[in-house]
């Protein structure tokens, strides 16, 4: 059985998940693109890896934190 390691969060990430938590990002789903303040994430696989750790959803409209991603983010 192999293990897999997820790779730490970054400062970028950590922002990110900041400015979700602020209510200041939105998801397009169709487009797979995260925006933030109506701009478009430079790290266009932010949105993406974020979701997929589990950290905030991934639903069309305004992204919010995953109690997961709350938890991560008060510990920091």
């Amino acid at each position: 059985m192999l293990a897999t390691i997820e790779p730490p969060l970054t400062h970028r990430d950590r922002a990110v998940l900041r400015a979700v938590a602020a209510g200041r990002c939105r998801q397009s789903t169709t487009l797979g693109s995260l925006t933030v303040d109506g701009l478009g994430l430079a790290d266009q696989f932010a949105g993406r890896r974020l979701v997929d750790a589990g950290l905030i959803t991934s639903q069309d409209g305004p992204t919010v934190l995953t109690e997961s991603g709350r938890t991560l983010l008060a510990a920091a």
